[in-house]
Order: C-alpha cells, then structure tokens, then sequence
C-alpha cells in the first residue's frame, strides 16, 4: 500500500525549500503519526521531500511509529512515479506536497481528490483506500495512548 501525506501547515516566506512547519503545523504532524499509530499501520519506509517543511513532517509523523524517515530528491515538487517509489515495499510512507499529492492519487486511482495540509491517502493496487484530513486524524489520534 502507498500512502501519501501532504506536508502540514508551514509558515510563508522564502526561499521556498527552507519554509519550515508553524507550532499548528507541529501538532498536525504528531496527530498523524498518534493517529496512524492507533489504526495499527506499519510501514516498511518513509520517504521525503528535502524540503524543510516536509521533513519536519515526516520525522514528527515517524516519530511514534518509530519508522525511518529517508529524504529522496524525486518528492521534492513535481510529478513523481509513487509506485517505482514504492517498489518491493508493503506499506511505504511519502511525504511531499501539492498539487503533487492529489495528481498522484489520481494518477494511482482515477479519483479527483485535494489533498489537505497534514493529510493523508492511501492507495492500493489501483483503489483509494482511505482519505483523512486533519480534523478526522485528530478524532483518532484522541483515542492513542503511547
């Protein structure tokens, strides 16, 4: 399974590749990784963005899940191929940003999907399994006790 997260809130500014999360971009962060933690996935890898924004994303994410976070240069803006990203991998975990994200789901699915500021998709063989954006990943993550 592919799963995609867009990058959470990140304050405005330049350059562009150095923008780092705002403190609600932080929490929105944690609350995917607590709430992917109680929905019991595993992942295999995380990739990322180099982007600032993006990286902060995914190690705030990865954290209690404890999964590696590797940045790759092919997230970091513009089309991408998730599924050579995710070759000979079960569950793996992108991180990046939009309108990236949404064309992938929709290269992947067929689906006409805007993928929100610290959201998340998951894909399978073709079908979007699940589509959660931060305020729905709150109501599980409120659920996870580390």
């Amino acid at each position: 399974m592919i799963w995609l997260l867009r990058h959470a809130e990140a304050e405005d500014g330049s350059p562009d590749e150095s923008r780092r999360l705002t403190k609600k971009g932080e929490d929105q962060a944690r609350t995917v990784g607590r709430a992917l933690a109680a929905l019991g996935v595993k992942f295999d890898l995380c990739l990322t963005s180099p982007r600032v924004r993006a990286v902060q994303t995914a190690r705030l994410a990865c954290e209690p899940l404890g999964v590696e976070v590797s940045v790759d240069e092919r997230l970091s803006g513009g089309p991408f191929d998730s599924q050579e990203l995710g070759a000979g991998l079960d569950e793996v975990l992108l991180v990046g940003h939009d309108p990236d994200f949404s064309m992938a789901v929709h290269n992947l699915t067929g689906a006409q999907v805007r993928m929100k500021k610290g959201g998340i998709a998951a894909v399978e063989k073709g079908e979007l399994k699940l589509l959660l954006r931060p305020h729905e990943l709150g109501a599980i993550a409120s659920g996870f006790r580390q």
